[in-house]
């Protein structure tokens, strides 16, 4: 082989090492095979393998939610393709950096992208959810209480409007996901602030909300079809204080933690100190340089988003049926099978609806991965809930 490489021109100094390194574990006994049939003389055939399985749980608690060999891909597609992996679906990555899979059993093919844009939901309801604008007015149509508020489409519009308004605000790009680019007020504000919060949300996209802030706490709402799936409050990114380290040192501390990481590959996403928060933190009147008191909580944004280092805690079975059945409405409206409804409720044991909640947001591409590992709470398994749904798995 190596001689009809070299004579075709082909062969080359890296591909010599590499059959040179090859060639040298035959010779020493070093192949996979070579190892495993040495230990198992060892210790003996049952003990080998008992020992390994230990080996590779321990490995495996240190991460439990990620796959081995994709930890590339967003955690809420690992997730699928596990779910797959456990019924038999058989899947290939099209596309890595898109998160792109086509799953396939009994002949059934189906075109998935992170984990829950697929078949079941067309574009235009996408679109729809994507629009913030439009996104309101069909919930209005449907009697369904959302923020009232007016959008803008170019920044000195928006500043000339600074009088209008009051505390309790929230300024939001039109077309953003992840919570990127928000900034509410919940108490009085400057106008530098206010021109400053325009510039981050227009940062994110050509036209803009300003809306008003609705009390109560956030939950996502995770709607596939006629069902609830998942709950989840969402605690804004936060440190809580020992009397010794600022806010700054706080955030570096908090962010070791293993469940903590960037682009969506963890249950958890790192906190940023960035202008939003800083001026959330300025509304407070701190800087990330003030050492909280012990125990003190300080809250970094107003916005919950697990993507902008918030906490979730798992409330699928906490809230009522009539805050549920509201979700399915205005999941319905927009025509979407999977879907995140984003809901202020500001008493969740009350069971009449009527002004204690508003529908902030819609998302057509709901993360799986917050609902499956939460901050605390239960696994939702949505994962086989979403192959269910595609008629992978029977009822």
């Amino acid at each position: 082989m190596e001689r009809h490489l070299k004579a075709i021109g082909a062969f080359t100094n890296k591909d010599e090492k590499v059959l040179q390194y090859q060639k040298n574990k035959v010779l020493s006994n070093r192949l996979y095979s070579d190892l495993v049939l040495k230990e198992v003389k060892q210790k003996g055939f049952v003990k080998f393998h008992i020992d390994k399985a230990k080996e590779f749980l321990n490995e495996m608690k240190k991460t439990p939610y990620t796959l081995k060999g994709f930890e590339d891909l967003e955690l809420s597609t690992q997730i699928l393709l596990k779910a797959a992996i456990k019924n038999g679906v058989k899947f290939e990555i099209l596309d890595r950096d898109e998160n792109f899979i086509v799953l396939e059993k009994d002949k059934k093919v189906e075109y998935v992208k992170q984990a829950t844009k697929t078949s079941l939901d067309s574009y235009v309801t996408m679109l729809i959810m994507e629009n913030k604008v439009v996104t309101k007015k069909v919930l209005e149509k449907e009697n369904i209480i959302v923020p009232q508020g007016k959008d803008y489409f170019n920044i000195e519009e928006a500043k000339s409007d600074y009088r209008k308004y009051g505390a309790g605000i929230v300024i939001k790009p039109k077309s953003t996901n992840f919570g990127l680019g928000i900034t509410i007020f919940k108490e009085e504000f400057s106008k530098e602030d206010y021109e400053k919060a325009l510039e981050i949300a227009f940062k994110e996209d050509n036209s803009i909300l300003i809306e008003r802030f609705i009390k109560g706490k956030e939950y996502r709402i995770f709607v596939m079809g006629d069902e609830v799936v998942g709950i989840l409050h969402r605690v804004p990114a936060n440190v809580k204080g020992d009397g010794e380290r600022s806010i700054k040192e706080l955030v570096e501390e908090k962010n070791l933690d293993p469940l903590r990481g960037v682009g969506y590959k963890t249950p958890l996403e790192k906190i940023r100190l960035e202008d939003p928060e800083k001026l959330f933190l300025k509304g407070q009147g701190l800087t990330i340089e003030y050492i909280p008191k012990k125990d003190e909580v300080v809250y970094l944004r107003e916005n919950s988003n697990i993507s902008t280092g918030g906490d979730s805690l798992d409330y699928t079975d906490d809230i009522l049926d009539a805050y549920k059945k509201i979700a399915i409405k205005a999941s319905k409206a927009v025509g979407a099978k999977i879907c995140g409804v984003d809901m202020m409720i500001e008493d969740i044991k009350n069971p009449n609806p009527i002004d204690n909640y508003a529908i902030i947001e819609l998302n057509f591409n709901p993360a799986i991965h917050i609902h499956c590992y939460p901050y605390k709470g239960k696994n939702r398994n949505l994962g086989e809930k979403i192959l269910k749904a595609l008629g992978y798995i029977e009822e």
